[in-house]
């Protein structure tokens, strides 16, 4: 009966963490792309102006950003400033938005030329841990 019972508990503490996997945490993470200017460069965001967001729109980001031309050669992070049209791929967590590439895009000298603007897409990727 004693080796029964010792056996009925190591079988417990074998099946518990099993049974514990089966709660699962969603965490929902977007990746989408805008274009637009940027209005503002500051130490950790990038504040972009679209027609398609009637207010700036701020991005984070990181040592990680990755910055390109159009060519796709990178660019240098001092090369970023206001008035540039770029594109901003970036991940979204819920209203932290977390920009991993900006596209920038090559400026015309002309003065009438209107900002490079908008195309968004946006991809929803939902990941379960378990």
């Amino acid at each position: 009966m004693k080796k029964l019972s010792l056996f009925a508990f190591a079988l417990t503490l074998l099946v518990a963490p099993v049974c514990s996997f089966a709660q699962q945490n969603q965490m929902t993470v977007t990746k989408t792309e805008t274009a637009g200017t940027i209005s503002e460069v500051n130490p950790d965001t990038l504040v972009i102006h679209s027609e398609s967001s009637p207010n700036p729109v701020v991005y984070t980001y990181t040592n990680k950003t990755n910055y390109i031309n159009e060519r796709g050669e990178p660019v240098s992070m001092e090369t970023v400033k206001s008035g540039l049209p770029v594109t901003v791929y970036y991940t979204s967590n819920g209203t932290q938005m977390t920009a991993e590439k900006v596209l920038v895009h090559e400026t015309k000298t002309t003065t009438s030329q209107k900002p490079m603007i908008e195309e968004q897409k946006t991809t929803t990727t939902t990941t379960k841990t378990l």
